[in-house]
Order: structure tokens, then C-alpha cells, then sequence
């Protein structure tokens, strides 16, 4: 079997860049849990510094958003913790530097380039208030999603439940994801621009500074889609974003206090006593007990995650490119064991596919390995320096990061993936049924109905047995209603309060 080095021809003898990316998707052989190398199993093409740049910019919107939840929530929940801005940033560049070393660049860089890089559970983010007043303890949450995801991925659960979840329900998924990230980061711009003191402004009242932004955003993106550049779409709009809130002169709100430096990577500053770093001390049996239900719905909602992102994959790559999609069993390992390390080190965040690095990847038709060790490099570099993370974290830069490299390509992804009228009846009930819930109970009821013919395609169950029709299904969805009965999560909104 000829090997990548020797297959490989220079960009010259091809018509198109386009072409040549293809080829270079088609000939690639990772090798799985050994030293991938530069050269021979892969290059290093300009493309790539665009998903490095975009899941640089995501991630460190996203840690951020994170650690801030849990210093509020955390605050409130336990009468001697006090946790702060600086708290939260100092915690975002611990979990920056050594996952990003280990489970960025050594892992899904070169010793398994199939494995998408661990990143960020953005949807668990909205829950982690709800976590810390349930008394969890981030240790503990971290210890209970490595073992259990860790199980999921040795049974090859991961991939067995992408196989489970039909277009229909993947699509509507996605729809309803994109739609409600996208009218989420719509909402923070606009919050933000409308939160600019008239006072300091000699424009007067910026409200509309907001919606210049996302309309120059609108047309940018439409362009770069037009002539074939979308997976350039963060870097450039962001960019643009970052200029025209300089220019209508919301500067001021720019604030630069992020020292250059390395935070302190001792675990026993964090975790060892109570009155430093987390201030929370070592978890305890109550604190796993707490932490259990989060962390089984956090892993429940791996798979539809990886989904998506391996379904980005599919839909830019060529043909006969199989050996370079991501693994979602190997993806769910490296989660898992970054999941407790990174938390271990003295980290808070809860892990899942990197979405903001994977999916502009697949955009510009690239394999994971050199983006992943740029990326890494970028993280690291940003989380050394200090300044470059206060302006990921600018609303007008986040939000329109966010909105472009993820959001709406996730919603024009589910649309393409509905074209059947079958289809499309599984997505809609399963966009209905998370707007009644939220988007796992979604999940895990459409694929139940779907799977059994009572949605979508009526022909499906007779391609599936009896454990994948009924057993699996059922269990996931009897595990996914437990576990948010136990938290409550349906409460105050159906007045069913948390029994655990």
C-alpha cells in the first residue's frame, strides 16, 4: 500500500486548489495511537491557520463564559467562596496550557489525528449555575464525565449511537442548536451595544452600533459563501467586527488587564485547602452524589455533539475520505481522559468536540493534525500573553465568532440535511420537542420515535434489530429523563422540582 509521502504531488499539477486539497484528504493514512509525523503522514498548508485561528478565538470564548458561571455560582452557592473576573481568567489560562500541550497538539496532533481535539460543552454552560447551587463539586463532575465517558467510548457506545440517530433527527437538532446560539449571541451584541454610556460617546447613544455590526457581518458572510471562502469566515468577521466598534467608538469598553504570564499550575493550589484557588477543598461523597446527574446528562449529550461535527466532515470532504473523518469512539476517550486531567491540574471546563476548530476545519476541506498543532501553539501563546484573551472575550469579537463558525453554519447544515419529507417530519418534532424541553430530551425521544417508524422514514425499522429499535433508544431515553428529573431541570418552567 503506497504510503502519504509517496502519493503526495505538489498543488502545481492541479487545476484548482480545491483539487488538491481533495487529493490530499484522499491519500492520508493516520495512524492510530502512533507518532504521526510532519512530511509523512501529513502537511502543513496556509489553510489550516484558519480553523487554528477561529478555535483559538471560540475557545477562549468559551473557557471564559465557563469559569465566570462557575466563580457566580459557585460564589452563591457556598457561603466562604468568593470568586471573581480574575479568578476566572486565571482558571481559562491553567486549562489553556497543559490540555491544550497534552490533549491538542501530542494527541490529536500526532499521535491520533483522527481523535477531534477536546474542547468546550458549550450547551452544558447554562446549566453550570444550576450545577453549583445543586452543591456539585467541579472536581467531582470532572472525575464521574472521564469514567463514564471513558465506558461509553471502551463499548464503542459513540459510534453506535451516531449509527442510531437518522438525518431527520440530526438535522433538526442542528436547526434548532444554530437557531438558538445564533438568536443567543444576536442578543449579547445587541445588549452590549446598547449598554454603551452615551456620556463617554461623542456620537451620542450607540444602540445601533450593534446592528451595523451584524448587518456589515450579514453581507461579508454572504460574499465569502459566494466565491467559495466561507471557512474564512470567522477570522474576516470577527475582524471587521473588531474595526467597526473601534471606528463607531465603543474603544472605551475595551479594557486591557490581563498581565503576560504563567498561572499557577500546582493542583494544590486549587484543590487543596479552602481558603485558595477554588477554595472548595477536595470533593467528598455528597459532592460526587450531587455531581452524578450532570455528569450523565453531560455524556449523554456527547453524541449528538460529535454527530454534527463528524457530519460537517461528510458533507465538505470528497469521496473516499474515511480514513480522515473523525473518529467519535476515539474522539470520546480523549475527551475523557482531558476531562479529568485538565479539571485535575486545577481546570473547570467540561469537555466535548471541539466545534469552533472542527467545523471550520471541514469548511476548508482540512484533516485534523496541522491545525490541531498550530491551534495548540495559538492557545498557548494567547495564554502566556495575557491581553490577546480580553479581546477574544469583547462581546462585539466573541459574538461574532461564534455566530459565523459555528451557529449558522450548523443551521445550514441541518437544512441540507432535510431535504426528504420523511426527513423533515423527524426534525420537526425533534425541534418542537426541544423547545417544550431542551435539546438531549429532544434527542433522545425523536431517535426513539424515529427509529421504531412512528416519525420520519417508515422503512427504517426494518433495517435495525430489535436492541437498536427498542433497547438503546429506550434506555437513552429513560437515562437523559431521570437524570433531569433528579436536577430539576424542568423546573420552575413545568413546576416539577429536583427530587434529588
Amino acid at each position: 500500500m503506497s504510503s502519504y509521502k509517496k502519493m503526495h504531488k505538489p498543488a502545481t499539477e492541479f487545476s484548482s486548489r480545491s483539487e488538491y486539497l481533495d487529493h490530499e484528504l484522499q491519500i492520508m493514512k493516520p495512524r492510530r495511537f502512533k507518532l504521526n509525523l510532519p512530511g509523512r503522514d501529513f502537511r502543513f498548508e496556509w489553510e489550516d491557520l484558519v480553523p487554528a485561528l477561529a478555535g483559538t478565538l471560540g475557545i477562549i470564548a468559551m473557557y471564559s463564559s465557563v469559569m465566570m458561571a462557575w466563580a457566580e455560582g459557585l460564589t452563591e452557592a457556598w457561603d466562604h467562596v468568593t470568586l471573581g473576573k480574575e479568578f476566572a481568567i486565571e482558571v481559562s489560562r491553567v486549562e489553556m496550557l497543559i490540555p491544550a500541550l497534552l490533549f491538542v497538539i501530542l494527541a490529536s496532533g500526532f499521535f491520533n489525528p483522527r481523535a477531534n481535539l477536546a474542547g468546550n460543552h458549550g450547551p452544558m454552560i447554562p446549566l453550570i449555575a444550576t450545577i453549583a447551587l445543586m452543591g456539585a463539586h467541579p472536581l467531582a463532575l470532572a472525575i464521574l464525565i472521564g469514567v463514564f465517558g471513558l465506558l461509553l467510548s471502551f463499548f464503542k457506545g459513540g459510534s453506535k449511537l451516531v449509527n442510531l440517530t437518522s438525518k431527520g433527527v440530526a438535522g433538526g437538532l442542528l436547526i434548532f442548536l444554530g437557531f438558538t446560539g445564533a438568536m443567543g449571541q444576536i442578543g449579547t451584541i445587541q445588549t452590549w451595544s446598547s449598554s454603551l454610556s452615551s456620556d463617554t460617546i461623542a456620537l451620542g447613544s450607540m444602540g445601533f452600533l450593534g446592528l451595523i455590526i451584524l448587518g456589515v457581518t450579514v453581507l461579508v458572510y454572504s460574499y465569502l459563501a459566494r466565491i467559495g471562502k466561507r471557512w474564512l469566515s470567522i477570522p474576516v468577521c470577527a475582524i471587521v467586527a473588531l474595526l467597526i466598534a473601534l471606528i463607531g467608538g465603543a474603544g472605551f469598553d475595551l479594557q486591557f488587564t490581563t498581565e503576560m504570564g504563567i498561572p499557577n499550575l500546582n493542583p494544590m493550589y486549587w484543590w487543596g485547602s479552602t481558603d485558595e484557588g477554588w477554595m472548595l477543598g477536595l470533593p467528598n461523597a455528597q459532592h460526587f452524589i450531587a455531581s452524578l446527574p450532570f455528569a450523565i446528562l453531560a455524556v449523554a449529550m456527547w453524541s449528538p455533539d460529535f454527530l454534527g461535527h463528524r457530519i460537517f466532515q461528510e458533507m465538505n470532504y470528497p469521496k473516499k475520505t474515511e480514513k480522515v473523518l473523525m473518529d467519535v469512539d476515539d474522539t470520546m476517550t480523549m475527551c475523557s481522559f482531558r476531562q479529568m486531567v485538565g479539571t485535575a491540574v486545577g481546570g473547570g471546563n467540561i469537555t466535548s468536540s471541539w466545534g469552533t476548530y472542527i467545523i471550520p476545519a471541514a469548511i476548508a476541506k482540512r484533516p485534523i493534525p496541522a491545525g490541531a498543532i498550530l491551534l495548540g501553539i495559538m492557545v498557548m501563546a494567547v495564554a502566556i500573553l495575557g491581553s490577546p484573551m480580553d479581546v477574544a472575550v469583547w462581546p462585539p469579537v466573541r459574538s461574532i465568532a461564534l455566530l459565523v463558525g459555528v451557529f449558522l453554519p450548523m443551521i445550514e447544515a441541518g437544512i441540507e440535511m432535510i431535504k426528504k419529507s420523511s426527513a423533515s417530519q423527524a426534525a420537526g418534532i425533534c425541534v418542537f420537542t426541544a423547545m417544550v424541553t431542551n435539546p438531549v430530551l429532544a434527542w433522545a425521544l425523536a431517535m426513539f420515535l424515529d427509529n421504531n417508524g412512528l416519525i420520519g422514514d417508515k422503512e427504517r425499522p426494518k433495517t435495525l434489530s430489535v436492541v437498536d429499535r427498542l433497547v438503546i433508544p429506550l434506555a437513552i431515553l429513560i437515562i437523559c429523563i431521570v437524570a433531569m428529573l433528579a436536577v430539576g431541570m424542568l423546573y420552575p418552567k413545568y413546576a416539577i422540582p429536583a427530587f434529588l
